[in-house]
């Protein structure tokens, strides 16, 4: 028997799901969280937390771990009470001061980061468990629908334990889409996931989501994955909101350091500020906005280019790291504490010990007043 022949046939993980487009409708629904507070005895969780999300909207909550982030979907769900503020679904007050709603009486869905499966119950039934308001024959053609969508209607009547982490993952996805939720609560759902799987789960999931038209609300800590997924991302730190927007505007035009940081690694350089000029080691650039004094000067690794003539500043390569598409190298350059960084396409013209020319390109090029992160 040949090589040929003897051959897995390939597998293409998108085509383990049902086919697209197959997704029951929601109604989806709005959600305001209007300056919400909550305290965890002495700690304060949350700090006037204020954000909204439109119908239809998948917005991405992202923030380091301790942030707020995970606190503030709870009190979004209902599992919580809030110490002050009010939540408000579709204009209808659900957590406040004198109201409290509870979590099966809100028409929201939810997925936790460990899937929370029942590990006594079959896929079917766990899929069902959210839908004991319907007839038990309608429940389950329901839920059959539902595993059918994340393709994994033929492990029915297995059980969790008998999934792989991505399928579990799946079947967490099918209970919290088959009530047909107005918003769907989704806490670090693919962070227990390898990288591989992780991207194909979540561009099927994200893809779900915009079938069944709900609104979403998604936590994380992947700055990436925020960008990928989310319409508007709410950027959070020590529970409070560090700024809103979308994944261009927070990228490009971060209000604070530490905004900045979080979607780049940055080569960072004193400067100093004088009339909208800042002055650096490698020249002078606009810095409007920014008042005089001394900055925190932030250069993007691929605004840094390179050039083997006698142009720009001198500067050698000391270190080359091969990363696919780019190489990212290391230059050492006279005047700088740190050897900087620059992301350049890979066509072998550069290496390491090379004497080179740097310049800076302004656009990728953010300001920010010293102290200020």
């Amino acid at each position: 028997m040949s090589d040929s022949t003897m051959r897995e046939p390939v597998r293409w993980p998108w085509r383990e799901w049902g086919p697209r487009g197959t997704a029951g409708a929601s109604f989806p629904s709005s959600l305001s969280i209007e300056d919400v507070y909550q305290f965890y005895g002495d700690v304060a969780a949350l700090s006037g937390v204020t954000l909204s999300a439109e119908p239809g909207e998948i917005v991405g909550l992202l923030g380091h771990s301790g942030c707020g982030k995970t606190t503030l979907l709870r009190i979004a769900a209902g599992i919580e009470r809030p110490a002050a503020g009010r939540v408000v679904l579709d204009g209808r007050e659900v957590a406040g001061p004198d109201t409290f709603v509870e979590p099966e009486a809100r028409g929201v869905g939810l997925m936790f980061q460990d899937y929370a499966l029942f590990p006594h119950l079959t896929n079917l039934r766990n899929v069902m468990f959210g839908l004991r308001r319907l007839p038990p024959a309608e429940a389950e053609r329901v839920a059959r629908h539902a595993l059918s969508r994340v393709g994994l209607e033929r492990h029915a009547d297995d059980y969790p334990h008998m999934l792989s982490g991505g399928e579990q993952q799946r079947v967490a996805l099918a209970r919290a889409v088959a009530p047909r939720p107005g918003i769907l609560l989704m806490d670090e759902p693919f962070s227990n996931l390898d990288r591989r799987m992780r991207d194909v789960i979540r561009d099927e999931t994200v893809a779900l989501m915009r079938e069944t038209g709900a609104t979403a609300i998604v936590v994380t800590h992947d700055p990436e994955e925020a960008m990928r997924i989310a319409d508007r991302i709410v950027l959070m730190r020590g529970g409070k909101v560090e700024q809103i927007g979308t994944a261009e505007e927070l990228y490009r035009r971060p209000r604070t350091l530490f905004a900045a940081r979080f979607f780049c690694d940055f080569n960072e350089l004193p400067g100093d500020v004088k009339a909208g000029r800042v002055t650096t080691p490698l020249g002078t650039f606009p810095a409007p906005g920014v008042p005089d004094g001394q900055a925190v000067v932030c250069v993007r690794p691929q605004g840094v280019a390179l050039t083997v003539l006698d142009e720009g500043i001198p500067g050698r390569i000391t270190m080359r790291c091969f990363l696919g598409e780019v190489d990212l190298l290391h230059i050492t350059l006279d005047g700088l504490e740190r050897p900087l960084q620059a992301r350049i396409r890979n066509d072998g013209t550069f290496r390491e010990g090379q004497d080179v020319g740097v310049t800076i390109i302004p656009d990728e090029v953010l300001v920010f007043a010293a102290g200020g992160a």
